[in-house]
């Protein structure tokens, strides 16, 4: 059996990987860490904190005694380091906080890892891994016609945020050559599916869509992003935690690129073929285009493009292929409907998050949402 802490296990891909987790391995042990800032959201983990076999501890990975006490407490012999600020937005208007959590904050845990699995202690583990979860936007921008990112593409972070997330995998490198601490590390292409926080493009423009809002696109929205399915990148993470060498770094992705406005373009096609096809369901949105003889295209707006706005992402994952066997299950035809059968599904889950009746949620469910959040 294996103890294992998700680090931002409430925010999106992390808790995915929760659910992932707990299901494929119910014997192992789940500490689930998070520090519930605005994208943390315990009810994305709503349904599993009865099993015996898990545990959320609510904290910031900056506070290395925190993490140091987990990892003796619960024997953790396996970290998967999720914790991270992402919106490449905010990282523009507010790059403090990028800096704060994905460079100190990983360096926390691996000073944590480190005093624990290799400084003899008496209990500890013998046999243990660190997988840090990075990203493609370490390695820049490409352009229309270059090949996609391998793991030696060279880094060229061009935001904040990152930047911060090349520092983060540069510290997990570090600490596996100078101290032989096990790591490994993966870099993903853009994730989509439950539990998405609506600040990311499929959800926030599932959500206007409904509500008969403006679809606001960057630039002229021909940017170009690889798409994968969340649990397409639960899957990868096990493998390169299973097989993967240790000190390497294993590129996950969707081998699906679209451009902004094409994925837009395909949501608004969806969302209006479903409402049309199902009158009570176009009924619970009232706002939506099609029930004002509109359909959803109608709602794109071209807005000024974004500082620094990288041109295009694409993962190239034969390591990962080769090596680990690795392959997305979903075609982006299927993720995209099991995405969106799961955000009209869970309504309750989407409106919680957007009009702030989350903190309502954890008084009737965890107690004091004051004293739980720290406000």
């Amino acid at each position: 059996m294996r103890s294992v802490l998700i680090t931002g296990g409430a925010g999106f891909i992390g808790s995915n990987f929760v659910h992932y987790w707990l299901a494929k391995y119910p014997e192992d042990r789940v500490v689930c860490l998070d520090a519930l800032t605005y994208a943390g959201n315990l009810a994305s983990l709503a349904g599993i904190a009865e099993s015996a076999n898990y545990r959320f501890v609510h904290g910031d990975i900056c506070d290395t005694p925190l993490i140091e006490q987990l990892l003796r407490e619960e024997r953790i012999d396996h970290i998967v380091h999720f914790a991270a600020e992402s919106h490449v937005d905010r990282s523009i208007t507010g790059p403090d906080a990028f800096i704060q959590t994905n460079i100190t904050g990983t360096h926390s845990l691996l000073k944590a890892a480190k005093g624990y699995w290799l400084g003899g202690e008496e209990g500890a583990p013998k046999e243990f891994l660190f997988h840090h979860v990075s990203t493609d936007e370490v390695y820049g921008t490409l352009g229309p016609n270059d090949p996609p990112f391998t793991e030696t593409t060279p880094y060229a972070p061009n935001s904040p945020y990152a930047a911060s997330k090349a520092s983060s995998d540069h510290l997990v490198r570090a600490y596996h050559h100078t101290y032989g601490l096990p790591t490994t590390i993966s870099n993903c292409s853009n994730n989509y599916g439950p539990y998405q926080f609506p600040e990311k493009l499929i959800p926030l423009m599932f959500i206007h869509i409904l509500e008969g809002k403006n679809l606001p696109i960057y630039g002229d929205g021909k940017n170009i992003r690889d798409w994968l399915y969340v649990e397409d990148h639960c899957r990868g993470i096990d493998l390169v935690m299973e097989k993967g060498r240790r000190g390497e770094c294993y590129n996950i992705g969707g081998i699906n690129e679209w451009t902004n406005i094409d994925i837009v373009t395909l949501l608004c096609r969806e969302v209006d073929k479903r409402l049309a096809a199902n009158p009570e369901l176009a009924a619970r949105f009232p706002n939506t285009p099609i029930n004002q003889g509109r359909n959803a295209e109608s709602l794109i707006t071209y807005v000024k493009d974004r500082a620094g706005h990288d041109w295009r992402y694409a993962i190239d994952p034969t390591r990962s292929n080769e090596e680990l066997g690795y392959k997305p299950v979903e075609s982006f035809e299927t993720g995209i409907q099991r995405t969106l059968d799961w955000y009209f599904d869970n309504e309750a889950w989407w409106r919680q998050v957007m009009d702030g009746s989350y903190r309502d949620w954890i008084d009737a469910n965890y107690g004091d949402s004051r004293g739980l959040l720290g406000l």
